[in-house]
């Protein structure tokens, strides 16, 4: 029996996107936190929490791009085709919000709530049509002859845009749960204020996808509501139940890592949620991962390269992670 290269370059795509959600998505809900706070100061300590770190998170999404066109060629064509208007535009995101991350701290006062608007702004788009993108992914892609079949517009629609919301939400909850963990006083305090409604709103969105996708979907309906798949898959939803009541109780609790970390895990389970409903499906409804492969010696050759990568990849983001630990004050910071 020969390795199933196809289903290792999944699991690093798998790995690479997640990575990506979670290291960059605290950042982006910095970025959507803005505009509720309004005091520079508190601003200032807030992008210092990830200055040392926020431009390395963005490595991961480079490694599951580049992953998907080395081991799935026909998936990297037809989902960039889909879905380049809402991809454009959050590279277009990213680019507002990482010119203005450094530009802000040398602007003067006069210039500097321009940059805070670009950071905002850009950190709300990108999030926002990364959501739009797995809105319309999860909704299916109409493929003929190797190629996309659906119009340009095909991703504006209910379903993805309140993926899009979504996912805004979820950013948002990943950076106050950041900010409880990097900082004190004030700022910490209304950072758990926050946190609580949102843990809630977050939960409701939770729902509702997952009610909406087998409603929409009968393949997702019979992956999740067919015996012995019921028994298999329940103990997701219900980890998801746990996992909101431990979050809210941890923010009553002196150890201000705990409610990052309970997100992380609710973060997790979503995104283990949104696997098992496509599986095997790279291209939603019906293209397989071993369909959209590339050749068997293309996969090999590139994993080498993977496999070589990532170690070093995981060493410097853990070690940044770890020269950077602790509390972050107002007038300490990376820049």
């Amino acid at each position: 029996m020969g390795i199933d290269l196809s289903l290792i370059w999944i699991v690093i795509i798998f790995f690479g996107v997640m990575m990506y959600v979670v290291m960059d998505g605290f950042d982006l809900g910095i970025g959507i936190l803005f505009p509720f706070v309004p005091d520079r100061h508190d601003r200032d300590v807030m992008m210092n929490t990830v200055a040392p770190v926020w431009d390395g998170n963005e490595t991961w999404l480079v490694l599951g791009g580049a992953g998907l066109l080395a081991a799935f060629p026909l998936a990297y064509s037809v989902l960039l085709s889909a879905l380049y208007l809402p991809l454009i535009l959050m590279l277009l995101g990213l680019i507002f919000r990482g010119v203005a991350f450094e530009f802000r701290f040398k602007a003067n006062d006069r210039e500097r709530p321009v940059w805070d608007l670009a950071f905002a702004g850009g950190s709300v788009v990108a999030a926002f049509c990364q959501g739009v993108a797995l809105g319309a992914f999860i909704d299916g892609l109409p493929v003929r002859d190797g190629a996309y079949a659906g119009g340009t517009f095909s991703w504006f629609a209910p379903f993805p845009l309140f993926c899009g919301v979504g996912v805004l939400l979820a950013y948002m909850l990943l950076g106050t749960t950041w900010l409880i963990m990097k900082t004190e006083g004030a700022l910490h305090a209304r950072m758990v204020q926050v946190t609580r409604p949102l843990v809630w709103i977050m939960l409701a969105s939770i729902v509702a996808v997952s009610i909406w996708t087998p409603l929409a979907h009968a393949r997702i309906s019979e992956r999740w509501f067919t015996f012995p798949n019921l028994l298999w898959f329940s103990p997701v939803p219900i980890l998801v139940v746990l996992g909101t009541v431990l979050l809210l109780r941890s923010l009553r609790g002196e150890v201000h890592s705990q409610p990052f970390l309970y997100t992380l895990g609710l973060i997790f389970l979503g995104y283990t949620g949104l696997a098992i409903s496509t599986w095997p499906n790279i291209i939603p409804p019906s293209i397989s991962i071993w369909t959209a492969a590339a050749p068997p010696q293309s996969q090999g050759f590139a994993l080498v390269g993977a496999l070589f990568v990532i170690p070093f990849i995981l060493v410097y983001t853990t070690w940044s992670y770890y020269v950077f630990r602790g509390k972050v004050r107002l007038g300490e910071g990376y820049h």
